[in-house]
């Protein structure tokens, strides 16, 4: 699902027609916040042009955490090729069970990636702990055709024999997990398939 093959496909898609749907909307509910001398972690940032296009934006630094070392050469290439070589610290492990062994940062995302963790609570819990400023996520709502189109899809993987699996989880469930560790959700914009939050530290 997460092969080499597939990251080069999804740089070079990047480099034709910049971010992707989903990528541009969380840049536009972060942009207006202010970005400027903030610092970010990314949780399965693929390839990582969000972290690139918002180093361009002003975030100082930038640390993208994967769990499949299949993207860190095309992550790699294309921030060469967009002057940031070296402006982002690449980890590989499975950032709910990271605990203190990943710093906190500024603004903490979550793109399309709540989906494809069992344990939901836990991945939210352990992003929203690491948020000292704002958290940022994408996931599936929970409309009845979104469910459907989720089912449908497993069916598929299944069908293919693989071991990938999609999870629906409920949207109030995401922002409980994320809300009782002191954020407090600012945008909540529900689409056709995704929704977008973004919740702020009380503090701020």
């Amino acid at each position: 699902m997460f092969s080499e093959r597939h990251a080069r496909r999804e740089a070079r898609r990047y480099e034709r027609r910049g971010l992707d749907w989903t990528s541009r909307r969380i840049v536009e509910l972060l942009k207006p916040q202010g970005v400027g001398g903030l610092s970010l972690l990314e949780v399965g940032g693929g390839i990582g042009a969000l972290q690139i296009e918002l180093l361009k934006a002003g975030v100082t630094r930038a640390v993208g955490i994967e769990m499949t070392p299949t993207y860190q050469t095309a992550a790699d290439e294309l921030l060469r090729a967009a002057g940031l070589d070296g402006r982002v610290e690449r980890r590989l492990m499975d950032f709910a069970e990271a605990g203190s062994l990943v710093a906190a940062a500024d603004i903490v995302i979550l793109n399309r990636v709540i989906c494809c963790y069992s344990d939901m609570p836990k991945l939210v819990g352990a992003a929203a702990e690491h948020t000292t400023h704002l958290l940022v996520m994408s996931f599936p709502n929970g409309r009845w055709w979104t469910r459907l189109a989720l089912a449908l899809n497993n069916l598929a993987l299944v069908l293919i024999r693989r071991r990938f699996h999609v999870f629906a989880h409920r949207p109030d469930r995401i922002l409980a997990a994320a809300e009782q560790t002191g954020l407090k959700t600012v945008a909540n914009n529900p689409g056709f398939f995704w929704q977008f939050v973004a919740l702020r530290r009380l503090a701020d």
